[in-house]
C-alpha cells in the first residue's frame, strides 16, 4: 500500500510551515520541513568554511546532512544538525537568503531529493516547501499551494521575529521577501509554482486556524 502524502507548497511567509505542522499533528502523520533542509545545508556549508557559490562542495554537504526534527512543549518543533539544536540559527534572514541561494543549485536539489523522499513513512506524511507537489511527491493525494500578499507575509514575519526578541526592519523584511519570491519563481530548476492539480489557498485574510481547518477538510475529501 502506498503511504499517503499531503503537500503544502508556497512562498516564504505564507504560513505553510505552521499549517503543515498542525495538519500533521491532527492527522497523526510525519512532517517534512523541506525548507529547513536547504537552510541546514547553507548553515552547514558556512560552518565548514565553504562558499555557497561552490556548487559541488555544497552538494557534498547536502548529501551528508545529519538532520533530525523533534517536537517540543510549545508545539513549534526543534531542528538538530548532528547533535546541535539549530532551530533559531536556521530561522535568521541570513539563513533564509543562503537557503534561497543553494536551493537554486541543481546538484544540491538532487542531493536532497532522496533524503526528502525518505520521510515518506506510514501512516502518512505532510510535506511543506516549494516543490513538494511538483517535483518531490508528484503523486501526492492532496497538493495545496498556500499563498498570501507580500505585505501580509512581511508583517507576519516581522511579528514572529519580534516575538522571539529579534530586532529587524519591516522595510528590510519586505524587500527580502520580494527578492526571494523573484529568485524562487525565476530559477531554472524546480521554480516556485503551483502543481497543475494543486488547490490554491490565499491566506492573506485568514487565521491559521481557518487555514488548517480548510486543509483538513480537503484532506478528508481526498
Amino acid at each position: 500500500m502506498t503511504v499517503p502524502v499531503l503537500t503544502i507548497d508556497g512562498p516564504s511567509g505564507s504560513g505553510k510551515g505552521t499549517a503543515a505542522r498542525r495538519v500533521a499533528g491532527e492527522l497523526g502523520y510525519h512532517l517534512l520541513d523541506s525548507g529547513a533542509l536547504y537552510r541546514l545545508t547553507a548553515l552547514a556549508a558556512a560552518r565548514r568554511g565553504i562558499e555557497l557559490s561552490d556548487q559541488a562542495a555544497v552538494a557534498g554537504v547536502a548529501a551528508d546532512l545529519d538532520v533530525r526534527f523533534a517536537g517540543d512543549d510549545d508545539g513549534e518543533g526543534r531542528v538538530f544538525l548532528g547533535g546541535d539544536d539549530v532551530t533559531l540559527a536556521i530561522r535568521s534572514e541570513e539563513a533564509g537568503a543562503g537557503a534561497s541561494t543553494v536551493a537554486a543549485q541543481p546538484a544540491v536539489r538532487e542531493a536532497l531529493l532522496g533524503l526528502q523522499r525518505s520521510f515518506r513513512e506510514a501512516p502518512g506524511l505532510v510535506a511543506d516547501g516549494r516543490d513538494m507537489g511538483t517535483v518531490v511527491f508528484p503523486d501526492a493525494g492532496l497538493k495545496v499551494f498556500l499563498t498570501a500578499s507580500a505585505e501580509e507575509r512581511a508583517n507576519r514575519r516581522y511579528k514572529q521575529l519580534k516575538d522571539k526578541g529579534i530586532d529587524v526592519s519591516l522595510a528590510a523584511l519586505s524587500r527580502a521577501i520580494e527578492d526571494r519570491d523573484r529568485r524562487d519563481s525565476e530559477r531554472e530548476t524546480a521554480p516556485l509554482r503551483p502543481a497543475d492539480d494543486a488547490r490554491i489557498l490565499d491566506s492573506s485574510a485568514m487565521s491559521i486556524e481557518t487555514v488548517v481547518e480548510t486543509v483538513l477538510g480537503w484532506a478528508r475529501e481526498a
